[in-house]
């Protein structure tokens, strides 16, 4: 192994031979070193390096001298090998190639003549192959162009296929051929007449207009003396042209005779004639028919005409290809012309009918099984005749519920006319009926002695002078008593008593006055004729006349010596029915005889309340549409037991018994009633009162009524048990949506009063009492309308509340004044009293008292406030001693006397005693 040579070491250069190192010399020798010498060195060089080389051969050679032999020898045999190889190679090369003698050239000129030779006869093959079709062609074309010429289409068609088929299958050779294309030509043309005359020997064979069917079974082919047969038409038609025709027949054979016999009257007469000399003709022909003899199985019978003369004349020529289908194709609209046009119109309306319906159902069913089932050979497992005929009684119920709704739609829908209605009676029971109150009079010679105590202070004068003067104005502290003076006459006693009048308006306002006094409005008010028609109920107890009183009373002091015989009885207006209260207590003649005011008050505040038992009919108005809607109700009911017990369908002829459907629709009558009568007269139920109130009695009349009527049984009779409670519910609660959208409109009309403040000032004062009187004006306006339509109770009722809307939006903004001055005060006593005039709204006999306690809850906190805004703090304190004020609350009376008086120690003295609650009943 070698000592490998480490890096660091030199390495030897390649070493260079003399060419190589000469020529690098003489590059290296620039043009002025390069001289002759230097030449003829480098010739020297090489002379000597050649003799070098030639010497070391020549050594060479004569160191092996015997080998060098023996090679020379090889190689010398072996170049003249190469010579004669290379000579046969030049022969066999001119043996093969030689243009004249060469084995290759005459090679390829055999096989170009081999080839030229298999070309030609190639050729000659195949155009006799081409000469043959065409000769095929040729005799095929004339035996078509004969037939058609001659008019045998049958046999043209047969010819006109193979000759199809021969120029489908013609060598690619002939189709380029110009021959070829004027024969393909020809055929074409050849072909569509053939098609041309087979479509008219087929529209004069199978002929269909509006009133007859023809069906020739030979035709004559047109230009030609041959006759054509039907089922050779039929044949020789193609798929789609067949298709086409069959198509088209079974449309106008449904339009002009399925459709057009189903639904008129006609008759159907099928009969044989002789066209032309040798031919026959079928026809069937459609005559109409008097629409008042008809039977409907008649329709039924020519349809059955119509399939059996089809059936012999024309099912058995259409080729099976196309049979089965048409045959199912005619299934569907004669099914549907037997349904649509003969059993369903003719589904009666009356129970009488229906036997001599079920003989036409009958009747069509046996069509469907022989005709539907057996001539068009319909397979399906449906037979919709059949079915529907099974079904007839849920069908008549049906049709009976929808003529029933669209009559009861009809009624529901029917502009109300007024004179259309009538006046329903209820008995009203001693629990429900209003309460008459009947006053108790006390001793009037007692209350008549001195009227205001002028002799007792007489008498006591001593006591008259060192009492204190609790009067909270201080008006007549240094006025003397005024003297008796004799009893007015009765108008200026009425005149005394009007608050209007108390405060000297009248004078100026009189005629103004008199829209806003219910006893000036007697002769426009509608109560004069009672709508009720009700005789007065008898009064249980007389009521005596009001006491006399003396004119221009000095308001009285010294309250504390009230007699017990002027005290008020408290009636409980918390709800309609109140209970008698404790008679008044004796008379005690020493004391003095109640003040003016007091006396008033206790005019208003009855000291007994008392409920008639007597059984009293009332009435109200309704709608005529409420007898019609039960009238439908009445007959659904009745036709459906009448069709139940008629036992014409068996129970399992439907899903359910009969009369099942006709029971339902009873109900289905009142929710119709019920949801479309309010939304197709919203907007009259929302304008009107009287409207809205009217519906509110058609449904609890109608409610009402359901009771006297038999509602049917199971499921049936729990829904109209539903449909009553609902229509009794709709009416109770139109009855009070009606009240609070009148309550909510008085509430508008009583805001525009900006809560009576300032009425210091007149324009605000004018704009308050314009408030109160349009109140009092639609409070009355209310009663006018809702007097005539509800009944006696009802109408209080809702009267009352909208009194008692108006009266306590008025006294919820006066209660909520901080600060009433006197001249204020004042204005609103006569703004309240304007309201008094509600009163008369409650009573039918002015000899009898009203009954506005009890159906107005607010009505006596009401006067009392027009009486405390201008009562003194003495009177004040008297009113709530003697419990007349219970119906204001404790914060109310303190805030009401901090608002009307100044602070003073006797306001904060009444006060304190004030706080301390209402006194204890006696």
């Amino acid at each position: 192994m070698a000592f490998p040579i480490p890096n660091h070491l030199p390495r030897k250069g390649n070493p260079q031979d003399v060419s190589t190192r000469i020529l690098s010399a003489i590059s290296d020798t620039t043009s002025k070193a390069l001289t002759a010498q230097v030449a003829s060195s480098w010739v020297a060089e090489l002379d000597d390096a050649i003799y070098s080389t030639k010497k070391r051969i020549k050594e060479r050679i004569q160191e092996d001298l015997p080998l060098f032999d023996r090679q020379l020898e090889t190689s010398r045999s072996v170049q003249d090998r190469l010579r004669s190889l290379t000579v046969n190679v030049d022969d066999l090369s001119h043996s093969l190639s030689d243009s004249e003698s060469g084995l290759i050239p005459r090679l390829l000129r055999d096989l170009a003549a081999h080839a030229s030779l298999a070309q030609e006869a190639t050729d000659a093959s195949v155009k006799m192959e081409a000469v043959e079709h065409l000769a095929l062609c040729r005799r095929e074309y004339g035996n078509l162009k004969s037939s058609v010429a001659e008019g045998k289409l049958p046999e043209a068609k047969s010819s006109c296929a193979l000759l199809q088929n021969l120029l489908h299958e013609a060598p690619a050779s002939l189709t380029g051929a110009k021959l070829f294309r004027d024969l393909s030509r020809e055929f074409q043309a050849l072909k569509a007449r053939i098609d041309e005359q087979l479509d008219d020997v087929y529209s004069r064979s199978v002929v269909i207009s509006a009133l007859e069917i023809a069906i020739r079974p030979e035709v004559q082919v047109r230009q030609s003396e041959t006759f054509i047969t039907l089922p050779s038409i039929l044949s020789s038609l193609s798929s789609e042209p067949m298709s086409v025709h069959l198509s088209t027949f079974r449309r106008d054979l449904t339009t002009h005779f399925i459709e057009h016999l189903s639904k008129q009257p006609s008759s159907v007469v099928s009969d044989e004639e002789e066209d032309i000399p040798g031919t026959r003709r079928y026809r069937l022909t459609s005559f109409p028919s008097p629409p008042d003899s008809e039977d409907r199985s008649s329709r039924l019978d020519n349809l059955s005409i119509i399939l059996s003369f089809l059936d012999i004349h024309l099912f058995p020529y259409v080729p099976v290809a196309h049979l089965k289908s048409f045959k199912q194709s005619l299934c569907k609209p004669i099914t549907s012309a037997v349904l649509q046009n003969v059993l369903i119109p003719a589904l009666p309306s009356s129970l009488g009918q229906l036997p001599e319906f079920l003989k036409l159902a009958d009747r069509a069913v046996k069509f469907e099984k022989e005709y539907i089932s057996g001539v068009l050979a319909d397979t399906g497992h449906d037979k919709e005749i059949k079915a529907w005929v099974g079904g007839i009684s849920g069908h008549y119920e049906r049709k009976r519920r929808m003529e029933i709704l669209d009559r009861a739609r009809a009624t529901v829908v029917e502009q109300d006319d007024p004179n259309h209605t009538f006046r329903a009676e209820v008995i009203a029971q001693p629990e429900a009926t209003p309460i008459k109150i009947e006053a108790v009079q006390g001793d009037v010679d007692a209350l008549n002695g001195s009227a205001w105590g002028l002799d007792d202070e007489k008498e006591g004068g001593a006591n008259g002078d060192d009492a204190v003067d609790e009067d909270g104005w201080g008006l007549d502290d240094d006025e003397p008593a005024p003297e008796p003076e004799p009893e007015p006459p009765a108008e200026s006693a009425a005149k005394a008593e009007d608050p209007a009048a108390a405060w000297g308006w009248n004078d100026e306002e009189e005629a103004t006055a008199v829209e806003d006094n219910p006893d000036q409005m007697e002769d426009d008010n509608p109560w004069d004729d009672d709508p009720w028609n009700d005789p007065p109920a008898e009064p249980e107890q007389k009521v005596p006349p009001p006491l006399p009183l003396s004119p221009q009373p000095k308001p009285a002091t010294r309250l504390e010596k009230f007699s017990a015989k002027a005290k008020t009885g408290r009636s409980s207006v918390d709800s309609p029915t109140a209970t008698p209260l404790p008679p008044s207590m004796p008379t005690t003649p020493s004391l003095p005889p109640p003040l003016p005011i007091a006396t008033k008050m206790s005019d208003k505040r009855p000291e007994t309340l008392k409920v008639p038992l007597s059984v009293i009919k009332e009435s109200y108005l309704v709608s005529d549409r409420v007898k019609e809607i039960l009238n439908a109700v009445r007959s659904a009911l009745q036709e459906s037991k009448e069709f139940s017990a008629a036992k014409i369908f068996s129970s399992t002829s439907s899903s359910s018994p009969p009369g099942t459907l006709l029971m339902q629709t009873a109900p289905l009558v009142l929710d119709l009633y019920r949801a479309l009568y309010p939304v197709k007269f919203a907007l009259e139920l929302e304008e009107s009162p009287a409207r809205s109130m009217r519906y509110s009695n058609d449904c609890l009349h109608l409610s009402k009524e359901l009771d006297q009527v038999e509602l049917g049984t199971g499921s049936v009779k729990d829904k109209m048990t539903e449909c009553k409670d609902r229509l009794r519910v709709v009416g109770d609660s139109w009855f009070y949506y009606s009240i609070e959208k009148e309550e909510r409109a008085i509430g508008n009309i009583l805001s525009e009063a900006d809560g009576f403040v300032d009425l210091a000032d007149e324009e605000q004062f004018d704009e308050c009492e314009t408030a109160v009187n349009e109140a009092l004006r639609h409070v009355r306006r209310l009663a006018q309308q809702w007097k005539p339509i509800l009944q006696k109770s009802k109408y209080y009722t809702a009267v009352g509340l909208a009194a008692e809307a108006a009266l306590t939006r008025v006294l919820s903004d006066i209660l909520a004044l901080s600060d009433i001055p006197e001249v204020e005060s004042h204005k609103l006593s006569e703004l309240c009293r304007i309201l008094n005039a509600l009163e008369g709204l409650f009573g039918e006999d002015p000899e009898q008292p009203s009954m506005v306690v009890a159906y107005v809850p607010s009505w006596l906190k009401f006067s009392y406030l027009s009486e405390l805004m201008e009562a003194s703090i003495a009177d004040i304190t008297y009113l709530f001693e003697e419990g007349a004020l219970v119906d204001f609350e404790i914060e109310e009376l303190v805030k009401l006397i901090r608002a009307l008086f100044a602070d003073t120690p006797l306001r904060t003295n009444t006060i304190n005693k004030i706080m301390k609650g209402h006194p204890a009943p006696r």
